[in-house]
């Protein structure tokens, strides 16, 4: 099975959601519809970033180095393509 990290940018607030999945389509519709969470309050969003994964131990691997930069500046560079990974 396929998997996927995809980086959401909200269109109303500067936020990143940073997440996994195996289907990136319906996540995102997922993320824009459901009634609770952290993706509930920063409604809609867009995503910005998307990157197949061999195996679900390497988008584990690639979620929680993405998310453990903290830096906003990190994920715009990753997105604009001026950061590799």
């Amino acid at each position: 099975m396929t998997h996927y990290v995809y980086i959401l940018k909200s269109l109303i607030a500067d936020k990143f959601y940073i997440g996994r999945t195996t289907n990136p389509d319906t996540r995102l519709f997922f993320e824009n519809t459901t009634e609770k969470g952290f993706t509930a309050r920063y409604r809609p969003w867009e995503r910005v970033w998307l990157r197949k994964c061999e195996s679900k131990e390497e988008a584990i691997r690639l979620e929680r180095k993405i998310k453990s930069w903290k830096s906003k500046k990190m994920i715009e560079r990753l997105i604009n393509g001026d950061l590799k990974i």
